[in-house]
């Protein structure tokens, strides 16, 4: 056996402790069991993403100028994605409650879901700003405001499913509960059990909602995304900086939280001004001196998504053996080459999944300062050129910003991504291939109990 096996070998074994941990944690165990029930329509809207979004000028151009009646095909290929994607968060407000209603021992599941739905849709503001075409005046129109419905809302709806649910199965267990006469239809009974377990902690949510509005923010989504703001106010275009940035973001992305679109609103005009200077200088004949900019950003610092997940996919379909994990690479590594992660994040997933989180936070640092320091020892030219569309895949995207040393350090980088998550998606895999084996093993041993020896003929034999 190599070192480097052994190596690997040591680390999965370090790491197997904390795996059969995740396995028994009942929040772990909800998180787990809620994003696989929505995986199948994450990875269908990834997929119409993909379509929508494929990097080809021309491709994008037929979609956006190619009218169906009143609707381009742009639009309507969208629509799959707005109704998955785009309401996350409303999936997960149900699932959270009814999958960690099972660990809390209620009955009830159903209520307990909508419990948890109605207590996050609850701290939502309730109201979207509207300007009129043609006018200053902004207006307040009320209604749900769909910004808050997709991935910005999963930790609020994360938090809100455990907290109703905890306070829900508690009334249900020590409180007050109306029941029905005997004869009465089962549902009936369970919806007057339900109603004062779930008034209170409808109360309580209600009594949360008045607390954020007394608040300089207004609401707990509001106050959530700009006291995340805070560190990111005074950053500049430093590798540091940036490497601040994603550590920041990608430690969001773990609790559920959309961390590039909190820093971007931020980073970004600072990563573009950075673009601009060097635009200029090299149209007064002086080289880019701006190594960190939006270039670099958006096409060095991950591959294929957040946590630069493309490595990961490589290595489980190249290294892992359980068919939960092969199956899931095989289904993302299409999006993945074009930057779409979603099926990954929520699929394997990553979104509080602390074996994963080291390898996970680890790559884009590596990426960020392995580019920057080949960059700055002038072995790849600083990144500059057109300012690609998000999914332009590694590789042709180095080509384009920084010629063809762009392009083999993109490749180098995704290598080394590889080997960075090997031994924690390998943990995961032994974990996977043990609940298999164990699965299959009940299985038989059902099949032999539901045998009747009673029926069999031994006159045939």
């Amino acid at each position: 056996m190599s070192s480097s096996s052994k190596v690997l070998d040591v680390i999965e074994d370090k790491l197997m402790p904390l795996a059969t941990v995740v396995g028994k944690n009942k929040y772990l165990l909800t998180l787990r069991d809620t994003f696989a029930t929505i995986m199948p329509l994450v990875i269908a809207g990834s997929l119409f993403t993909l379509v929508k979004s494929f990097p080809v000028g021309a491709w994008t151009n037929f979609l956006t100028n190619t009218m169906l009646g009143s609707i381009s095909l742009s639009d309507l290929i969208n629509v799959p994605s707005a109704c998955t994607l785009s309401l996350l968060a409303m999936f997960v407000a149900f699932l959270v409650g009814y999958n960690f209603a099972e660990h809390e021992k209620i009955s009830d599941r159903i209520a307990a879901g909508l419990i948890s739905f109605v207590t996050w849709i609850m701290l939502m503001p309730q109201i979207t700003e509207f300007t009129p075409e043609g006018s200053i005046e902004v207006f307040n129109v009320a209604s749900i405001p769909t910004g808050w419905v997709g991935s910005k809302g999963v930790f609020v709806a994360i938090v809100m499913g455990f907290l109703s649910v905890k306070i829900y199965g508690l009334m249900v267990k020590n409180g007050p509960t109306i029941k029905m006469p005997e004869g009465t239809p089962p549902s009936v009974s369970r919806s007057f059990a339900a109603l004062i377990p779930g008034t209170v902690t409808i109360f309580v949510a209600l009594v949360l909602r008045l607390v954020f509005a007394l608040t300089p923010w207004g609401d707990a989504f509001s106050f959530i995304y700009s006291f995340l703001q805070i560190p990111l106010q005074n950053l500049g275009g430093t590798v540091f900086a940036q490497a601040f940035v994603y550590l920041f973001a990608h430690v969001l992305w773990f609790f559920g939280i959309h961390g590039t679109n909190i820093t971007d609103s931020v980073y970004a005009p600072i990563l573009l001004s950075l673009s601009e200077q060097n635009t200029a200088a090299l149209a007064a004949g002086l080289p880019a001196t701006n190594i960190i900019n939006h270039q670099f950003q958006a096409c060095f610092a991950k591959y294929g998504g957040a946590g630069s997940t493309l490595s990961l996919v490589i290595a489980m379909l190249l290294f892992c053996k359980s068919k939960r994990i092969t199956m899931l690479g095989r289904l993302s590594i299409a999006p993945g080459i074009f930057n779409i992660n979603e099926p990954i994040m929520f699929g394997l997933p990553m979104v509080l999944n602390p074996i994963m989180l080291i390898p996970f936070l680890l790559c884009p640092m590596i990426n960020i300062f392995g580019s920057w320091a080949v960059m700055a020892a002038g072995l790849v030219p600083v990144a500059t050129g057109p300012i690609l569309t998000w999914s332009t895949p590694a590789i042709l995207s180095g080509f384009l910003l920084a010629g063809w040393q762009g392009a083999v350090l993109q490749v180098v980088l995704i290598i080394i991504g590889v080997f960075v998550y090997l031994p924690f998606i390998k943990t995961l895999d032994k974990q996977y291939l043990a609940e298999e084996a164990a699965a299959q093993e009940a299985d038989a041993a059902s099949e032999l109990d539901d045998l009747d020896l009673d029926s069999l003929d031994l006159d045939a034999l």
